[in-house]
């Protein structure tokens, strides 16, 4: 049916060189979209291009700094969507009591998982076409918050928020976010088995999600042309235990 796929529509995916992003950039590929990622890292970047084919390109993006963003979509020119998975939500980097935070390190997330995304956002505007939309990401510890870890719940929350506020802001441009559990991402594949099944064995899905599975709901925010402000959980059922 028109309007439910990608067929012939323009995506962006920061972050888009691994983990979730580079599975969002599979699945939009197979539905008919063309893609660019881009990531601070060339050769990743590099590589990711070459794994996606003819459908997709990539460029380099620094989400730290508001010139590389606004270089990054202006070379992009127009497109359809932006999808914004940058930044690895991995808790251990904000594990700790309050009282001993390091702030350096806490101020070198925030600076990616949340001003690079509002920089995204803001840069992208100009670029997007009239059935445009943005996927944020965060994650479900934001719901399921773990001792030794308020930030990673801070953080997360504050896209929750954002993604609110922005829905009314830029409206009618869809603004929404994915919220996943535990992903088996290239860096959760070097965990013990045993630590994965701790985390996930009591589930009522009681495994880790593959990376397509929650792109599926990236896709759904992209071509739900009537879903705006609403954050998409996919947890394997975590928060009803």
């Amino acid at each position: 049916m028109p309007g439910y796929t990608l067929e012939g529509q323009h995506v962006v995916i920061i972050g888009g060189s691994s983990g979730i992003g580079l599975a969002v950039a599979e699945c939009a590929i197979a539905d008919g979209a063309e893609v660019v990622v881009g990531s601070s890292n060339a050769a990743n970047v590099e590589a990711a291009a070459s794994r996606l084919g003819n459908a997709a390109t990539g460029a380099v993006v620094d989400v730290r700094d508001e010139a590389s963003v606004e270089a990054f979509l202006t070379g992009v020119a127009g497109f359809d969507h932006l999808v914004f998975t940058a930044g690895d939500w991995d808790p251990s980097m904000f594990a700790g009591s309050v009282a001993q935070l390091d702030f350096g390190t806490v101020d070198a997330g925030l600076k990616v998982r949340f001003w690079g995304a509002l920089m995204a956002v803001k840069h992208a505007l100009p670029h997007l076409s009239e059935r445009g939309s943005i996927t944020l990401t965060d994650g479900v510890l934001v719901h399921r918050p773990r001792k030794g870890m308020p930030l990673t719940a801070a953080f997360g929350g504050a896209i929750e928020h954002l993604v609110r506020g922005l829905a009314v802001d830029i409206a009618p441009v869809r603004v929404n976010a994915v919220c996943p559990g535990f992903v088996l991402t290239e860096r959760a594949r070097q965990m013990p088995p045993q630590t994965i099944q701790q985390m996930t064995g009591h589930q009522p899905l009681p495994r880790p999600a593959d990376p397509a599975e929650v792109a599926q709901a990236y896709l759904y925010a992209m071509r739900g042309g009537y879903t705006t402000g609403q954050v998409l959980i996919v947890d394997g059922g975590l928060l009803l235990v």
